[in-house]
């Protein structure tokens, strides 16, 4: 998704809605309050491919992981805990 290469302040938005939507339909773009990026306006799709690259919930969960992994993963912490029980005694 390209960055948003305009900027407007929010009473621009309110003047000027409907060329300011026509831009967004076509790129991002930014409206500022008080000289501060306050919103990003932009099209559905590019809405949508953030929103479903953004959904990071299931990696890093146990679900995630191939039964091949998780198997060495175990075998890794099993040999670990026997190394620091070997070195207890």
């Amino acid at each position: 998704m390209p960055q948003s290469r305009s900027s407007y302040t929010t009473s621009d938005l309110s003047r000027k809605s409907g060329d300011i939507i026509a831009e967004a339909l076509r790129h991002p773009v930014t409206i500022t309050q008080r000289n501060k990026p306050r919103l990003v306006l932009l099209n559905i799709e590019d809405y949508q491919r953030l929103m479903k690259n953004s959904d990071s919930r299931s990696v890093g969960t146990i679900d995630a992981i191939s039964d091949q992994f998780l198997e060495e993963f175990e075998t890794a912490v099993d040999a670990y805990a026997g190394e620091d029980e070997a070195g207890r005694s």
